[in-house]
Formats: C-alpha cells, structure tokens, sequence
C-alpha cells in the first residue's frame, strides 16, 4: 500500500469546510481485523501508511506499542483494538497506521486495514446500542452504508484519555454576579460531558445538558416555546450555549446555524468546543456564526471563555 499523504487524503480542504451547514461529514473507513468496518472523521486524520518501525520505550501504557519519528516529531503508536477489545482481533502489530491529529495531541493509531473515504449525513450516525456502547464506552455513534454494513465510529478522544490519563480540572475562580447563570452544552462524549460538568461546577454555574445535536435542538425549541408562553425570552432562561461539532443526528453546525436564524435566541451566544481544533475547523464555526472555537481539552481555556461571555 502507498502511503496516503495529506494533500491526497485532504485533497481539497476548501470544500470539506463547504460541509459546514449541510450537516454532512466524511469518514475513512478501516479495519481492525475482524468483520467489523469502523471509521474516523477525516478531519482528524493527517495520513495514512504502513506500519514503520516502531522505537520501543519503556514504562509505555497497555497498547502503546512505542514511538516514531515524524517529520521531526516523536509521536506514540497506539494499537486501536487493544482499547475496543475486540474478539477473535489479531494481536499483533496492525500493518496500517493512522497518523491522526486531534484535542492537540498527533499519534498513530495501528489498523489491520484502511477501506475507503465515505460521505455521510450526520442525520443517519446514530447513537450506539447499549450492547455496543458497552464496549468500555469506545464506541461513541453507529452509521450504516449502502450495502447494509455498520459502520462503529470510535471515540478516539476517549482512547487518548486511556492513554494519557485525564487532566485535571484545575482550581478555578467562581463567577461574582447578582444572578444566576445557566449554560446549555451538547457533547456526545461521557469524557466530554465529566468535563464541561466540573468545570461548570467550579465557576458556580448552573447547566442543561444535551448528549446530541437533535437532541439539545429538541430541548432548545420546547425551552422557547415554554419561555414564551411565561411572557419572557430565552436570554433570561440561558445565557451561553456550548456545542460540540461532531455530534449523532445533528452536528453542532447545523445546530448553530439553527439558533443563529431563530430570533427567539437571539443576544446568546454560541461557542463551539471541540477536538478538530484546525483553522479549516474554525473556519467551518465562522460560517455558521460561532462567537468563540474552544479546542477540547484544556479546562482552564474553557473556564476563561466562558466566563469572559458570561460577564458580559
């Protein structure tokens, strides 16, 4: 296999930032040695090749088979079916390594294979089946392709986790104000929700959640209707709303395109937190009217943009 470099896997990065808004997303497919296909948002993968040979180090993690030397980088190696836990998986080295770039950090991620890049509309990835989101939690939305193949999208932000363990939220300082205050978020990610939660805590604000874009639009909607009909606006009842862009059924552009356009949200401002912190990214939020792009996962920078908006 020649290796896919990034200018042919993101060939045109102009048009993948045309997705923002069409609630559309592109995928590479792969496998980890079983029947099962999985996939990645290419947004979070910088190349693909054969496995190189990997520099053994010790005191690594469980699945963490060493580092490489990339383009002056030593970056980790990480074998993905080690943290899905797989049955009948091979266990040895994949032949095939994702290189993938996300929440700040590059590694390699080992597959058995890599298929193909799909397109698809974020309204048929689904969140999992208890039975799959039992796999410790790996699996984060379902999808399903033309011939009747599911396809696991991978909580590949909870593998880093696994792998560097999570940071902790630091002491922060609570807001001072005469009310109180309520931030609405969406985040399909258990890792990402923990999060966003403490740090809410610890500002002293109060919150609504959501676990999908469908979801929190479904519960922004009836919070709008229900604010109306007490003879009063959604600003009183939020004031800061915090999406995530890759989420099931409705990803956070479109969600914030869709507060954007409705006067009824109108002086609440929206900020984007997620794990794709790439300018081609921050400029998908841009065109659907993102006031802030907050990169996953930094609890300080979080605590700081929230509380800047929130004073206002």
């Amino acid at each position: 296999m020649n290796p896919l470099e990034p200018t042919k896997l993101l060939d045109s990065i102009d048009a993948r930032t045309k997705l923002a808004g069409s609630n559309k997303m592109e995928l590479l497919l792969f496998s980890l040695g079983t029947h099962e296909t999985f996939g990645i948002n290419v947004f979070k993968v910088r190349e693909v090749s054969p496995t190189p040979s990997i520099t053994l180090t010790p005191n690594m993690p469980a699945g963490v088979e060493g580092v490489i030397s990339l383009r002056g980088s030593i970056i980790p190696v990480i074998t993905l079916a080690h943290f899905i836990k797989l049955e009948g998986a091979p266990q040895g080295i994949g032949e095939t390594m994702i290189v993938t770039e996300f929440s700040r950090h590059t590694q390699g991620f080992l597959v058995e294979s890599v298929d193909r890049i799909i397109r698809v509309d974020w309204d048929k990835v689904k969140p999992p089946e208890n039975m799959l989101a039992g796999q410790d939690g790996m699996i984060t939305a379902i999808t399903e392709l033309d011939d009747g193949r599911l396809v696991s999208i991978l909580d590949v932000e909870r593998v880093l986790v696994e792998v560097l363990g999570e940071k902790p939220v630091p002491t922060l300082p609570r807001m001072e104000t005469q009310q109180d205050l309520t931030v609405f978020f969406a985040d399909d990610s258990s890792v990402a929700r923990k999060e966003i939660v403490s740090v809410l805590d610890k500002i002293g604000v109060k919150y609504i959640q959501a676990n999908d874009g469908l979801e929190a639009w479904d519960k922004l909607v009836n919070m709008a209707k229900r604010a109306a009909s007490e003879h009063s606006t959604m600003k009183n009842q939020v004031q800061l709303i915090l999406v995530d862009a890759e989420m099931p059924e409705m990803d956070g552009y479109v969600l914030t395109r869709n507060i954007k356009s409705d006067n009824r949200f109108a002086g609440i401002p929206v900020i984007m937190h997620s794990s794709l912190s790439s300018e081609a990214n921050r400029t998908m939020g841009q065109r659907v009217g993102v006031d802030a792009y907050v990169a996953k996962f930094d609890p300080a920078v979080l605590a700081d943009t929230l509380m800047a908006f929130l004073k206002r």
